[in-house]
């Protein structure tokens, strides 16, 4: 059965796409990330799915990619933050993980997310006061990336390659990935 070697969750801001490309190029594999396999589907970009259809269409979308990836994908793979609402994704995940692969959390704290983030457009979840936004979404997320985590990491203040050394180390050798 084919698996990701890596999957990366997180809130906005953590990390997971600048994580993820460079865990990619460590481990000499591919790396992929479903917001971008939504915009394909979708022939438009996130923010646009969200303003003309709506968060609940994006999700379904979303739900569908991620299903998709994890059956399909071998190489590292990074969900959008939002990803974990699904039930159906997050029992996809806690399987991931009993299979024995490897599922991280990459966490961030809200000054950090808030430097991160600026007032990028391209977050359309983050509406008009995205401070606050990001601090509901870390409280409210929190518990559900940890559902499904098999390493929680911290980003904030920390070094890309601190990061991708830190995940790199705790997999498992590579004959035994899923």
């Amino acid at each position: 059965m084919t698996a990701p070697r890596v999957v990366l969750v997180g809130p906005p801001a953590s990390g997971k796409t600048t994580v993820g490309t460079r865990l990619a190029k460590e481990l000499g594999t591919a790396f992929r990330d479903t917001d971008h396999d939504v915009e394909a589907q979708a022939g438009t970009s996130v923010a646009d799915v969200f303003v003309t259809h709506g968060e609940a269409h994006f999700r379904a979308l979303e739900e569908r990619a991620v299903a998709r990836a994890l059956a399909e994908h071998e190489g590292v793979l990074a969900l959008g933050g939002g990803a974990v609402t699904s039930t159906h994704t997050r029992a996809l995940l806690v399987e991931h993980g009993r299979a024995g692969g490897t599922v991280v959390w990459l966490d961030v704290d809200l000054p950090t997310a808030a430097k991160r983030v600026g007032l990028s457009r391209d977050r359309p979840i983050l509406g008009v006061n995205p401070r606050q936004m990001l601090r509901q979404m870390l409280e409210t997320r929190a518990p559900l990336y940890g559902e499904v985590a098999t390493l929680h990491l911290q980003t904030g203040g920390r070094p890309v390659g601190a990061v991708v050394a830190e995940v790199v180390a705790a997999l498992p050798t590579v004959g035994t990935a899923p």
